[in-house]
């Protein structure tokens, strides 16, 4: 018989035995696998980010490149500004005479038609700062050596074109106006009848100088053959612009 007032402990049968230990152990097993599961989703998650953020990337430094510049064929009623605002080029006509000074001259204003303007591509937005588009913007940016035909209109441009980098004044019109009464475009022309060739020293070429006066004025970078096409309107003009401020102003012999 048991002593009066003392706790008997309850002992546990097997079923409460087992609950507790099926309940204690499905937590130990459950938790480390709901742990497991967050813990595997943020690399999963970043991943995927990472995969869609680099073709943007790629796209971007892709698609950096500069649109090859127009040649623009000047009409009748041109002019600078219109030609500039029809194009819709950044720095107006200023810069469209900048970018072709050496084909229009010293005069801005002086444009004719069939004169082959370029005229500079937009820069396409969104441009990558990497290396590789620095290199392809220089590369397509980069200015070809101008080419001249090898005619009235061609000598012409290219006299313009060393004119210009030597300060000469002088327009299209103004040397074309003064070849057709010299040598009617004849770069061989030669006076043999004049007081300048019963002193030995007779005009020649297209504007008609004399040799001591195209040595005297020769321009360099330019032949020293008094008859080569070049050479001689580039002289020419170089003493009109010491003589009488430009071949401009020349309409009559000189």
């Amino acid at each position: 018989m048991p002593a009066t007032g003392k706790y008997r402990r309850r002992k546990p049968t097997s079923r409460t035995r087992g609950f507790i230990a099926a309940t204690t152990g499905g937590a130990a097993l459950v938790l480390p696998l709901v742990c497991a599961g967050f813990a595997s989703a943020a690399p999963a998650q970043a991943a995927t980010a990472e995969k869609a953020t680099a073709p943007a990337v790629a796209t971007k430094e892709i698609s950096v490149q500069k649109a090859a510049p127009t040649v623009y064929s000047v009409i009748a009623g041109d002019t600078l500004s219109k030609i500039a605002k029809g194009h819709s080029v950044s720095g107006g006509w200023q810069k469209l005479y900048e970018d072709n000074r050496e084909t229009i001259g010293a005069d801005p204003t002086l444009i004719h038609p069939g004169m082959k303007l370029t005229i500079g591509a937009k820069a396409v937005a969104g441009a990558s700062t990497g290396v590789s588009a620095v290199k392809t913007v220089a590369v397509s940016t980069a200015a070809a050596p101008a080419k001249y035909t090898n005619d009235l209109d061609g000598w012409i441009k290219e006299s313009l074109a060393v004119m210009a980098k030597h300060g000469i004044p002088g327009s299209y019109d103004g040397i074309h106006r003064n070849i057709m009464r010299e040598s009617s475009g004849n770069p061989r022309a030669i006076n043999n009848w004049d007081s300048n060739a019963a002193k030995g020293t007779p005009s020649k070429g297209l504007l008609q100088i004399i040799d001591p006066t195209f040595r005297a004025y020769h321009v360099p970078g330019t032949s020293m053959d008094s008859y080569d096409p070049v050479a001689n309107i580039t002289a020419s003009c170089n003493y009109a612009a010491d003589k009488y401020g430009s071949i401009d102003n020349v309409f009559g012999a000189y």
